[in-house]
C-alpha cells in the first residue's frame, strides 16, 4: 500500500527516491548490479540513468555527451567497454588495415604533420596535400600555394607543414609562409615573407596561433577579433633557433619555447625574450610543451666531467625546474610530454632504447631496447608506447611488460608516430630531398618509388569494416596496384566488377 515511486523502503526507513539515489551516487558497478536484485523498487533505483551517466563519464566515455543523448546509459557503458577491450586486442595482435597515403606525381616527402586523424604532407614539388583518415574514402586535395612573382621558376620545397583543428600552416625553403583555413577552403587565408630561410615553425593546438624563426629572429602571428592577422610579438634570438613550440590553452597572447643550441627561451608577447635556462656548453637536443610545463633534453659533457646526459622539466609559470630524468650516455633525440598521461613523459635516446619517466619520483618506470639506431619519434598512453627509429622501424611497446607487441619496416627515418585509441599514423621522411641518379632529367617529374618516403595510416577498429564502409581494397578494380590485409578477411573482395 505504499507509493514505491517517490519513497524507496530502505529497511524500515521511508526516504524520498532523490534522496535515495544520492546514496546509490557512492556505488559502483557491481554493488548497483547487487543492489538491482533485492527488489523491484531498488532495480529501478540502481538502474537509474542518472547513475549510469555519471559511470559512464567518469571512466572517460562520451564526455561530450547530454543524458538525454541515450535512452539506456547501462548498456551504452557495457559497449564502451566492449569496444575499448576490442580496440586493446586488435592493437596488441595487429588485427586491422593499413593504408599508405601515397602521393603519386613522383616527388619527395618533405614533412608530415597530424591533428585527429587529418593527415598534411608537403613535398618538394611545392604542393601540400591533406588526407582525413577518419574516413576509409582517403582524398587528397591540394592546397593552393600563394604565386611567385611572375610565375616563373620551378616552386620551392616545403620546408614545414603544421596542423590544428583549424588551421593549416606550410613554411617554403625560400621563406615564404602560407596559411589555410579548413573551414573555408583551399585559398590561403594569410600569407608572409621571411628574408631568410625558416629553421623552425609552431603551430598552437587549440588556437589561430603561429610562430616561425628565421635566421636571428622568432616572429609570432595571430589573428584579432575581426580576422585581421597581426603580429604580436617579435624577438631578437642570440643564436639560431634549433625547436620551437607554442605553449597550449594560453588565455589572451600566445607563449612560445623557444630552443636556440643551449639556451632555452620563453617569449611572451609583451615582455622581451626571457631566458629559461642556459648552460654553455649544453646544447638542447629536444623539446616539448604542454599546458605549464616544457621538457627538453641535455647534452652534458658526457663521460669528460662523469655527466649523464638529461631531461629537465620546468615549470612555465615559476620559471624553475622542476625535475631532472635521465641518466644516459647516448643524446636524448625525442621528448613526448603534452600527449603523454598525467606526471609521465616518454623520450627516445640515440643509443636506441625508450624511456618512460614518472616525474613525480623522477625515476625511469621502463626502459626498452630494440632498435637498430637511434629513436626518432615515440608516443605513449596508459598501457602502450609507440616508438619510431632513424633506420625506418615502428615498434609498438606493452609498458607493463616492456615487451615488444609488433613492429613495421619502411625504408627510411620515422619522423612522426601519432595515434589515439583507434588508430595509428607513421610517417618515413627521407633526408635525401635530391637523390642523385634517380632521373634522366633535372625536369624528368619520375622518381623511383623507394626514395619518395610514405606515410602509413593503420585502423584497429573492425566495426568500421560495415558494408557501407568498405577497405579500399575490396572496392579496387584489377587495373590497381594490389595491397596487403593484416588479419582481415576480405568479405566482398572485387565486389564492384
Amino acid at each position: 500500500f505504499q507509493n514505491e515511486i517517490n519513497e524507496v523502503p530502505f529497511f524500515d526507513v521511508q526516504l524520498p527516491y532523490e534522496l535515495a539515489l544520492k546514496i546509490f551516487r557512492y556505488l559502483g558497478k557491481a554493488e548497483l548490479g547487487r543492489c538491482a536484485q533485492v527488489s523491484r523498487t531498488w532495480k529501478i533505483l540502481a538502474e537509474d540513468e542518472v547513475l549510469w551517466y555519471r559511470l559512464c563519464q567518469e571512466e572517460g566515455y562520451l564526455l561530450d555527451m547530454s543524458i538525454s543523448d541515450h535512452s539506456c546509459w547501462k548498456l551504452t557503458l557495457k559497449n564502451c567497454r566492449a569496444r575499448e577491450n576490442m580496440l586493446k586486442t586488435n592493437w596488441k595482435n595487429r588485427v586491422g588495415a593499413v593504408s599508405q597515403l601515397r602521393y603519386e606525381p613522383g616527388r619527395v616527402l618533405c614533412d608530415v604533420h597530424c591533428c585527429d586523424g587529418v593527415v598534411m604532407a608537403g613535398y618538394t614539388s611545392g604542393e601540400v596535400r591533406l588526407w582525413d583518415t577518419r574516413t576509409w574514402d582517403y582524398t587528397a586535395p591540394v592546397l593552393a600555394a600563394v604565386p611567385g612573382p611572375g610565375g616563373a621558376g620551378a616552386p620551392p620545397h616545403v620546408s614545414f607543414v603544421r596542423i590544428n583543428s583549424s588551421l593549416a600552416v606550410a613554411a617554403y625553403e625560400d621563406g615564404t609562409v602560407s596559411v589555410w583555413s579548413l573551414l573555408l577552403g583551399q585559398e590561403p587565408i594569410h600569407h608572409f615573407q621571411h628574408n631568410q630561410r625558416i629553421q623552425a615553425l609552431a603551430l598552437a593546438p587549440g588556437g589561430a596561433a603561429l610562430a616561425t624563426a628565421s635566421g636571428f629572429q622568432v616572429k609570432v602571428e595571430s589573428p584579432d577579433d575581426k580576422g585581421f592577422w597581426q603580429t604580436p610579438g617579435t624577438f631578437e634570438i642570440q643564436k639560431l633557433v634549433n625547436f620551437l613550440n607554442l605553449v597550449p590553452d594560453v588565455t589572451g597572447s600566445p607563449v612560445a619555447v623557444a630552443a636556440a643550441e643551449d639556451i632555452v627561451y620563453l617569449l611572451k608577447a609583451e615582455d622581451p625574450a626571457r631566458i629559461l635556462h642556459s648552460v654553455y656548453g649544453q646544447p638542447v637536443t629536444c623539446l616539448d610543451v604542454a599546458a605549464h610545463e616544457a621538457a627538453f633534453g641535455i647534452k652534458t659533457f658526457g663521460w669528460l666531467l662523469n655527466e649523464p646526459n638529461q631531461i629537465l622539466l620546468y615549470n612555465l609559470e615559476t620559471n624553475q625546474c622542476v625535475t631532472k630524468v635521465g641518466n644516459s650516455i647516448g643524446d636524448f633525440s625525442c621528448v613526448n610530454l603534452h600527449s603523454s598521461p598525467p606526471n609521465m613523459l616518454v623520450a627516445g635516446n640515440k643509443d636506441r632504447r625508450v624511456r618512460v619517466f614518472d616525474v613525480r619520483r623522477g625515476e625511469a618506470a621502463c626502459s626498452v631496447y630494440g632498435h637498430q639506431l637511434g629513436v626518432s619519434a615515440v608516443q605513449m598512453d596508459e598501457w602502450k608506447m609507440v616508438s619510431g627509429g632513424e633506420e625506418g622501424l615502428v615498434c609498438v611497446w606493452d609498458q607493463r611488460t616492456g615487451n615488444k607487441l609488433w613492429e613495421m619496416h619502411a625504408r627510411h627515418p620515422v619522423r612522426l608516430v601519432w595515434f589515439n585509441s583507434h588508430s595509428l599514423i607513421t610517417a618515413n621522411i627521407p633526408e635525401e630531398k635530391n637523390p642523385r641518379g634517380s632521373s634522366i632529367s633535372e625536369d624528368d617529374p619520375s622518381l623511383h618509388r623507394k626514395y619518395r618516403g610514405v606515410i602509413y595510416s593503420y585502423e584497429f577498429s573492425v566495426d568500421q569494416l560495415a558494408v557501407d564502409s568498405v577497405l579500399p581494397i575490396c572496392r579496387s578494380s584489377y587495373d590497381e596496384v594490389t595491397g596487403y590485409n593484416y588479419n582481415i578477411g576480405l568479405a566482398v573482395p572485387y565486389d564492384s566488377i
